[in-house]
């Protein structure tokens, strides 16, 4: 893992975390325009780069112990920040037709309704889907709001945030956080009080699911593994071995591997058959990470209730067959095959365990309630395919005072801490907008590779109980650990960060031209100092340490401030780089397929897509030595592979297909649109 990867042009650079998330288009997206654009606070990209390439590893493993082939996994972590990131706006961008920004607009809003202040504290929300709209709407008592709908529209709040704002909080200052969240749990809007690092441990459901344990040495607390195997969530951590501990221990027997390697090397999980019931973005990149390494994956909608990412496609309403045009679908769902099944009625919900009965992997991502209405919990998909491996992945877990309450990556990002630590300071928490989704579904993809090694070594399947929740937590723990450790509280810093100084954006010649600068070591700083016209900085003792940069930052920021204001962007990063001094401007995310380093390493692939046409889509961002390439088909079109799987797979007949089309069990169009 580097930050930019092991080829191209960049692969050189010096680099930070807050540099990789300027360059890569993540910055750019993110705040409120009265501020200059904002990072994603903590360390996420980073944390989310690990689970990368933690699947990327232990499929290669796998592929090694079956065949004896080793592999070379080049991981760039400037990748890993525009894909999850960044909402695929290039993508979106180009579905769009690439129409040219408005030079005088920044690209960067907020969601709304989000993170808004209560009685004694903040509280978050998200409404993805129209349902969760209207009852929002009586939530906050308008139910006016359902008349005109005007507000629905997430560019219409934006354009009048000061008048929508009014009225949400209208309601939500007159209430407490934990009034609010009981009131908007009754009616399944995704919601969670405001946490930081102690709020989080104070929480009954973290409590009851036992989600925090005790350092090894007792000495802070931490998140527990978050993937649970047949319920049980693992030993206890041990303590990190001291420099030189094994020093004379013997090595430990290596299993036998094959002796010989195959002409061509297959794809890690090339054989394997995936029956995907997700649905949004955490649940599909899940499966779509298990497709792209070689696994056929059946990916299930209905008709009556499309996949709800595809309606992300809705800003394309005026074309046929909109739902075809959602960015994150095309994306998170490419190499995968599609069919239609009412899992609400009979004849879906036995087709589905039809599948089931041939599948390696069953994986869901609904609430416990739902999978147990459609009755295809474990001991269903059990009693029809004992050595299936079954992955659960609700919000919040199959078990605690939360378990049927719906989350999204907002409501991870609101609850886990990662909010309270985004952000300026003078502002509120801000949502990151997205990397909770994809680190949901690495953290899922990962517990899949478990559960099959776990039958490889049984002959027996076992259920995978991967809550987002409990990844979101796995990468927001330095809250909870410095609280615990410490007494401290990890706030909000806008751009600055505790592990370089001086770090911020700076605004250099022309509107909205931000300059990223990060100094991570002192080398870095005293090249920084002699770059902006400064060198006696560098020996000021007042200014030789990390913490000593931190304590000047404000007037750090002034000195660079006024030298960046005298540079042309481009010009300015060229010169830091030079000598050493981490940074980057800060690109428009929907510009991002055309980056120098994207283009080398062929980041995006163009996929051509029986609806929408040709794009740029993004894949994964780390490279195997042996692949080339990783998209072998586009994402599906709703139910494209009715007839492939449920008649070629399962033997059903052309009238048995035609009978279920007429009833309305399977299908290729959303019903109540017209054709």
């Amino acid at each position: 893992a580097t930050p930019y990867g092991l080829t191209g042009p960049f692969a050189d650079r010096p680099a930070t975390e807050f540099t990789l998330q300027a360059d890569s288009g993540a910055v750019a997206i993110r705040g409120v325009r009265e501020f200059p654009p904002i990072q994603m606070g903590g360390r996420i990209v980073e944390w989310v780069g690990g689970a990368y390439g933690a699947v990327a590893s232990l499929a290669a493993v796998r592929r090694a112990r079956e065949t004896g082939a080793g592999e070379l996994i080049d991981l760039s972590v400037f990748e890993v920040a525009n894909v999850t990131a960044t909402n695929y706006s290039d993508l979106f961008n180009s579905l769009a037709g690439r129409p040219e920004p408005d030079p005088t607009v920044p690209p960067r809003n907020v969601e709304i309704p989000s993170i808004e202040p209560t009685l004694d504290g903040w509280v978050g929300f998200n409404t993805n889907t129209r349902d969760q709209w209207d009852s929002f709407c009586i939530l906050i008592e308008r139910p006016d709001l359902l008349e005109s709908a005007e507000f629905a529209a997430l560019a219409t709040r934006n354009a009048r945030a000061d008048e929508w704002n009014a009225m949400v909080r209208e309601y939500t200052t007159k209430h407490t956080t934990a009034e609010i969240v009981e009131a908007a749990a009754a009616l399944r809007i995704p919601v969670a009080p405001v946490a930081d690092g102690k709020i989080i441990l104070e929480l009954d459901h973290p409590q009851e699911r036992g989600v925090f344990l005790r350092d090894p040495l007792d000495e802070f607390s931490m998140p527990r593994r978050p993937y649970l195997i047949d319920g049980v969530s693992g030993s206890a951590p041990q303590p990190a071995p001291a420099v030189g501990a094994e020093n004379g221990e013997a090595i430990p027997v290596r299993t036998p591997r094959p002796q010989t390697v195959a002409d061509s090397v297959a794809l890690p999980l090339a054989g394997i058959t995936v029956l995907d019931l997700t649905a949004w973005w955490a649940g599909p990149t899940a499966a779509g990470m298990l497709a792209t390494l070689g696994a056929e994956v059946i990916h299930v909608e209905s008709t009556r209730r499309i996949d709800g990412m595809r309606t992300a496609g809705g800003m394309f309403y005026s074309r046929p067959q909109w739902w075809e045009y959602s960015a994150f679908f095309l994306s998170a769902n490419t190499n995968k095959y599609d069919v239609t099944l009412d899992l609400d009625r009979p004849e879906g919900r036995a087709l589905a365990l039809e599948l089931a009965a041939k599948a390696d992997i069953v994986i869901e991502n609904f609430t416990p309630r739902v999978v147990e209405a459609f009755d295809l919990d474990w001991d269903v998909i059990k009693s029809v395919n004992p050595r299936a491996v079954m992955v659960r992945m609700p919000a919040f877990g199959l078990d605690g005072p939360w378990r049927d309450r719906p989350g999204f990556a907002q409501t991870m990002e609101q609850i886990t801490g990662l909010a309270w630590m985004t952000g300026h300071p003078e502002d509120q928490p801000r949502i990151q907008r997205g990397p909770c989704d994809p680190n949901g579904g690495l953290h899922a993809a990962f517990g899949a590779l478990i559960g099959l090694q776990h039958r490889d070594r049984t002959g027996e399947g076992c259920l995978i109980e991967a809550p987002m929740f409990e990844a979101a937590i796995n990468v927001a723990a330095e809250p909870v650990i410095e609280w615990t450790a410490h007494n401290l509280r990890v706030e909000r810093e806008g751009n600055r960060s505790p592990y370089a100084a001086p770090q911020n954006l700076y605004a250099c010649e022309g509107f909205e031209n931000w300059l990223a600068v990060s100094c991570a070591t002192d080398e870095q700083w005293k090249s920084l100092a002699a770059v902006i016209g400064h060198p006696e900085l560098a020996d000021d003792p007042s200014l030789a340490t990390l913490v000593d940069r931190r304590r000047e930052h404000d007037r750090l920021d002034v000195l660079i401030g006024e030298w960046a204001a005298q540079q042309e962007l481009s010009a300015a990063v060229a010169t830091l780089v030079a000598a050493g001094v981490p940074a980057a401007e800060t690109r428009d995310n929907r510009r991002s397929s055309g980056h120098p380093q994207n283009v080398f390493r062929g980041y995006c692939e163009d996929v051509d897509h029986s609806v929408v046409g040709i794009h740029p889509t993004p894949t994964l961002p780390f490279r195997y030595g042996s692949v080339d390439h990783w998209v072998r088909r586009p994402a599906p079109t709703l139910g494209q592979h009715n007839k492939e799987i449920l008649g070629g797979m399962l033997g059903h007949s052309d009238a048995e297909l035609a009978e279920l089309e007429e009833k309305g069990i399977i299908g290729d169009w959303p019903m109540g649109i017209e054709r």
